[in-house]
C-alpha cells in the first residue's frame, strides 16, 4: 500500500536546488525528539526527510525517539538534555506551556503555517496559536487478528473477554489505558473524580489476567507475527501492520474513542531555535509534508497533502473515518497535578497487581 515516492523524492530534489541552492551552508546541530515509527525515514524507497534537511540546509539532525507522552514528558522534566524539537500530543503540550516548558514560535519564520488547516488552530491546547504547529491527526481503535479473534468486535470490552486470554495486548500508557476502561464504564475521559480513576484502575485490574504483555511500539511485531490477537493502538500505526499481515483488521469500537493532535513544539531549553523553526517549516513543505503523510499513515493537517491528487490514502477509510464509523470521540485536556498523581500512582498499582 506504501507508495513509492520516488518521484516526489527528485520533486522535492529538484525544489531544493532551485529554491534552496544559493543558501549559505552552516554547520549546525538539530535535536529532533519524536514518537517512534513516525517520521518518513528513506525505507521502501521513501524519501527519508532528515537527511533531505540536511541536504538543504547543511544543518545536522539528531533524530531520537520515545514510546510516549509521559516518557517523553519525564526526560525533558528530568533537565540534562536539550532538543530543538519536540512532537508531543494536544494534553501533554497544554502541560507543559502551564510548566512554561516551552517557548513560543516566531511564526514569521514558519510560513508553511499558511497549509495547516483552520480546523487544527486555535484549540484548546494552544487557543492563541503561539506554540504549536500540527504534525498530524488520529484516533486510537482496536487491532484484531481475523484469524485469531471468532467475531468482529464492536466494543472495547473485547479486550477482557476470557476467549482471548493471553492474547491480548494493551497499551503501555495510563492515559489511554484509563481512557479505555472509563469508556466500558462511561466516564468522561478528563473526569478529575477520585472515585472515578479508583473505578478505571478496578476495571484494568480485572483485565490483567488476560494480559499477555503491556506494549508501546513492540505492538507491531506482536500483531504482525501473529503472536496476540487484540491490541488497541493508533489507527495510521494499524495501516503499517495491515501492511505486513493482511490478516489484521480496524474498528472503532461502540463506547468511544481518543481523537488527538500531536504537533511541533521548541522547549524552552532549545539551544537551535532557529534551526527548530526552520525544521518545522520544512516538515510543512507541501512535498515534504506528502512524503511524511504517505509513509506514516496518519491523517494530515496539511491542505496542500489533502487537495493533491497524488495522495494515496486521501479518503482511507481508517484514517479519515465518516460519521458512521467513528460517532463519539472525545480530546484529553491537561488534568489538575492531584489528578495527574492519582493516575500515576494507580496505574503503577494496576501494573503490579
Amino acid at each position: 500500500m506504501k507508495k513509492n515516492l520516488c518521484l516526489v523524492l527528485a520533486v522535492v530534489l529538484l525544489t531544493s536546488t532551485v529554491l534552496f541552492g544559493c543558501q549559505k551552508k552552516t554547520t549546525q546541530t538539530l535535536y529532533v525528539y519524536n514518537w517512534g515509527e513516525y517520521i518518513s525515514d528513506g525505507s521502501d524507497d521513501t524519501l527519508d526527510v532528515n537527511k533531505e534537511f540536511e541536504k538543504r540546509f547543511g544543518i545536522k539532525v539528531v533524530y531520537d525517539t520515545f514510546e510516549n507522552n509521559e516518557v517523553m514528558y519525564s526526560k525533558i522534566k528530568g533537565g540534562g538534555v536539550n532538543y530543538d524539537v519536540l512532537i508531543p500530543s494536544d494534553y501533554m503540550i497544554e502541560r507543559m506551556i502551564a510548566e512554561d516548558m516551552l517557548q513560543k514560535i516566531d511564526f514569521t519564520n514558519v510560513p508553511n503555517y499558511q497549509y495547516i488547516d483552520a480546523k487544527y488552530k486555535g484549540l484548546s491546547y494552544d487557543p492563541a496559536n503561539e506554540y504549536s504547529v500540527a504534525y498530524s491527526v488520529g484516533s486510537i481503535g482496536l487491532i484484531y487478528n481475523t484469524t485469531l479473534v471468532e467475531e468482529e468486535p464492536t466494543s472495547w470490552s473485547a479486550l477482557w473477554d476470557t476467549r482471548y486470554s493471553k492474547k491480548i495486548l494493551m497499551i503501555n500508557n495510563p492515559r489511554d489505558a484509563f481512557a479505555i476502561a472509563h469508556s466500558i464504564l462511561g466516564i468522561d475521559y478528563n473526569t478529575t473524580n477520585e472515585a472515578d480513576w479508583k473505578a478505571g484502575a478496578e476495571k484494568l485490574k480485572e483485565q490483567k489476567a488476560v494480559v499477555q504483555a503491556y506494549v508501546n511500539d513492540e505492538v507491531f511485531n506482536k500483531m504482525e507475527s501473529g503472536e496476540a490477537a487484540l491490541a488497541p493502538y493508533y489507527a495510521g500505526d494499524f495501516l503499517t501492520m495491515q501492511e505486513n499481515n493482511p490478516d489484521l483488521a480496524f474498528v472503532y469500537p461502540s463506547e468511544g474513542v481518543n481523537s488527538f493532535v500531536d504537533a511541533m513544539c521548541i522547549p524552552k531549553n532549545a539551544l537551535n531555535k532557529s534551526a527548530a523553526e526552520l525544521y518545522i517549516n520544512f516538515m510543512q513543505d507541501p512535498e515534504i509534508a506528502l512524503a511524511n503523510a504517505e509513509y506514516i499513515y496518519y491523517a494530515s493537517p496539511n491542505t496542500a497533502v489533502l487537495a493533491n491528487e497524488d495522495y494515496s490514502l486521501a479518503g482511507d477509510e481508517v484514517i479519515y473515518p465518516d460519521a458512521s464509523a467513528l460517532s463519539k470521540t472525545e480530546i484529553f485536556k491537561n488534568l489538575p497535578q492531584a489528578t495527574l498523581n492519582l493516575m500515576s500512582t494507580l496505574w503503577d498499582e494496576v501494573k503490579l497487581y
